[in-house]
């Protein structure tokens, strides 16, 4: 039954301005979303290139933005974090919603979705360990990019305690579909933890796993570049070249995200993306016709068309903010400045900025646009080249020639550490943290000779159930001499592990004194057993130990540079955050007792053997006619029998020499078994079962 056309009409118009007024609502909050693009380049001292590239992508994320359309922001990212709601959208927009509520019904069934209420996370894929002592630990670069190998993951969720563990198993299948990897493998309680001193995070709802044997390949870099407006076809994602990345001596690619909803620091609240990929890469060295022994000492000269083998030929249109920036470190600095004292020959460059001066360690192929110089005495630079002037006539390829031969060192952490196995056999064993002083302890010795100066060093250390840690046999030796291990730790928490429930975890704030030149810790433990299903299909390789993280709260990797734009980019704020120090050890592999896999291959073998040649010889039986081969049997043997009578009858014939007969009748070849003949055999038969009777 159809409505009148005067009621028809009034209904109409209302759904009208509804779906009006609704979009108007909505478009609010489009518009708003921003995506920037930088790349970072770094000699480092070891003839190698850092290229870190960094996209930031942020979407608002406040009560008055509940869009669930993105323009930028890729949505599988946003239906990972807290959706806002119905509540939120009602309280904000509640004279919309209470004139025209289908529209609000309608709305809340669009957001209630799928959600997981991650505050913040960081997903990293990682091949290759990157070399503290030679490419330095004191930097933003090192201290947030610098992951272990194969997939680090972390989350704080937004959830009542005992909601947290299903959420991460909820996030593990989700990632895991999304960059196919292996991280659902981190859904089990036996490979993720629960630390409180190691990140800077909520208590109670961060959740900690690895994968060091994960392998890293094309598959998961393609997703990750999928997540980016522009891809890979424009932009400076087009640097991407996957044999240039894949061939280097380290790669770590890294999933950043944050959800805020009151920051501190005034920004606007929302959520915010952020994907780096950290490529350390040897440039192929243009200077082959010297001599071996400047060779050995002066740097390769380079470009990103050698280094990646394409050119950057314009920005991605959608990015707001497009830069390449090169970095020259506090080293490299002061070894130009001592290259410019000692050489006569000192020139200057009117073309570029005021602070721009041409040295004469190497020269640049494109002259900055604007140069970032470091607060402080010891102070580092970082030229800028944006690439909003570039278009594909006039493609930007920044490169670098070495004029001198120079020599400098990348600034450390306070401590190398290092961690290493102790012991042998299959059944004990101990494990041990190294930490050796560096130049940096050194200047604080001098900067504090009258006061006593100490250093506060975290571990984090987690293991494997499997792996079974004595926690009271922890040791310490401090400048090769045994110590009281309660003069120096200043708190511990220890998880004690739990048979194929969960890991074995420590944590440990150490206070050690600034003269101190060397300290070991180590903990001894015994290798557990495991059922034959719970070893992997390489088990004689080994197993791993992931790798241990080292902190120091008292320093912060942060670069403080002296902004002059007036809009300050992603990665210039992301340099001068400031951020505890972090570094990761190597990861270990355990040797553990293992079967004889190869028996059980023999006696499957020796069984499948057995049985092929009884059931072959069964069904062989069963699908054989008797009766049919009775018959052929019995033509052979007859047709054989007159084939030779008619021998011998000729042969009789011709010697007698009477003609031979012409026929024979049926009968006779029929009757060459005799009933005499069978009687025979079966006396004979019953003789010998007989005599085979008596005889036992």
């Amino acid at each position: 039954m159809g409505l009148p056309p005067k009621a028809a009409f009034p209904l109409s118009l209302f759904l009208l301005l509804s779906l009006l007024l609704l979009s108007l609502v909505l478009a609010t909050t489009t518009q708003q979303e921003e995506f920037s693009e930088e790349l970072l380049l770094k000699p480092l001292p070891d003839r190698k290139i850092l290229a870190h590239f960094h996209f930031q992508n942020e979407a608002p994320f406040d009560a008055d933005s509940f869009a669930r359309h993105h323009h930028l922001f890729p949505k599988s990212i946003s239906q990972l974090g807290s959706i806002y709601g119905c509540s939120a959208a009602a309280s904000s927009y509640w004279w919309f919603f209470l004139a025209y509520p289908l529209v609000f019904a309608a709305f809340c069934a669009f957001t209630l979705v799928q959600k997981f209420h991650i505050k913040s996370m960081e997903l990293s894929f990682t091949q290759g360990r990157w070399n503290y002592e030679r490419w330095g630990g004191f930097d933003p670069i090192s201290s947030h990019n610098a992951k272990p190998p194969g997939v680090e993951l972390w989350a704080v969720f937004d959830v009542p305690p005992h909601q947290v563990d299903a959420s991460w198993k909820n996030l593990t299948h989700s990632l895991s579909g999304l960059f196919c990897a292996s991280i659902n493998f981190l859904e089990s309680s036996t490979t993720y933890s629960a630390p409180e001193w190691a990140f800077q995070s909520a208590l109670g709802s961060l959740r900690y796993g690895t994968l060091p044997r994960e392998a890293v390949c094309t598959e998961n870099l393609t997703p990750w570049l999928k997540l980016l407006p522009c891809r890979d076809k424009a932009g400076l994602s087009s640097l991407m070249d996957r044999p240039s990345i894949y061939r280097s001596f380290y790669h770590s690619q890294r999933l950043h995200l944050t959800m805020s909803s009151a920051p501190s620091d005034g920004s606007r609240s929302g959520i915010i993306l952020e994907q780096t990929l950290t490529v350390v890469l040897q440039p192929n060295d243009r200077n082959a016709d010297m001599n071996h022994v400047s060779k050995a000492k002066i740097q390769p000269s380079w470009s990103l068309s050698s280094i990646f083998g394409r050119k950057i030929s314009g920005r991605c249109v959608l990015a707001k903010l497009s830069n390449v920036y090169l970095h020259a470190d506090k080293g490299l600095v002061a070894q130009l400045e001592n290259l410019h004292k000692n050489t006569a020959q000192f020139a200057n460059n009117d073309t570029g900025p005021e602070d721009y001066r041409v040295n004469i360690g190497f020269k640049l192929s494109v002259t900055p646009k604007r140069v970032h110089t470091e607060l402080g005495k010891d102070s580092s630079i970082l030229y800028e080249y944006p690439i909003k002037d570039y278009k594909d006539t006039e493609q930007f390829d920044l490169g670098l020639s070495w004029e001198h031969p120079i020599v400098w060192s990348s600034p450390h952490a306070p401590f190398y550490a290092s961690r290493f196995l102790m012991g042998s056999g299959n059944e004990r064993g101990a494990i041990a943290i190294s930490l050796k002083s560096t130049e940096m302890t050194q200047g604080l010795i001098t900067n504090n000779i009258e006061e006593r100066c100490k250093l506060q060093v975290n571990v984090l250390q987690v293991v494997p159930w499997y792996v079974k840690v004595y926690y009271h046999t922890l040791q310490l030796l401090v400048d090769e001499r045994p110590r009281v291990l309660t003069d120096f730790v200043e708190r511990m928490r220890v998880s004690p592990s739990e048979d194929k429930v969960s890991p074995g975890m420590m944590e440990l704030v150490l206070q050690f004194p600034c003269e101190m030149k060397s300290a070991v810790l180590s903990i001894e433990f015994d290798k557990g057993f495991l059922h034959i299903d719970e070893y992997p299909p390489d088990a004689n390789q080994g197993f791993d130990i992931p790798s241990a993280i080292i902190s120091f709260p008292d320093f912060n990797a942060g670069l403080q540079f002296f902004d002059k734009s007036q809009s300050k980019s992603p990665l210039l704020s992301k340099l001068q955050e400031k951020s505890p120090v972090l570094s990761y050890t190597e990861v270990l592999l355990v040797p553990l007792t293992t079967p004889d896999f190869s028996m059980p291959y023999n006696v499957i073998t020796i069984t499948c053997t057995v049985f092929a040649l009884y059931f072959g010889s069964l069904v062989n039986v069963l699908r054989r006619r008797v009766g049919e081969e009775e018959r052929l049997l019995k033509n052979k043997d007859a047709s054989k029998a007159v084939f030779l009578r008619r021998v011998l009858t000729k042969l009789s014939a011709k010697l007698r020499g009477r003609p031979l007969e012409s026929t024979t009748s049926p009968s006779s070849s029929s009757s060459f078994v005799s009933p005499k003949l069978i009687l025979k055999v079966l006396l004979v038969a019953g003789i010998a079962i007989a005599w085979q009777y008596y005889s036992q």
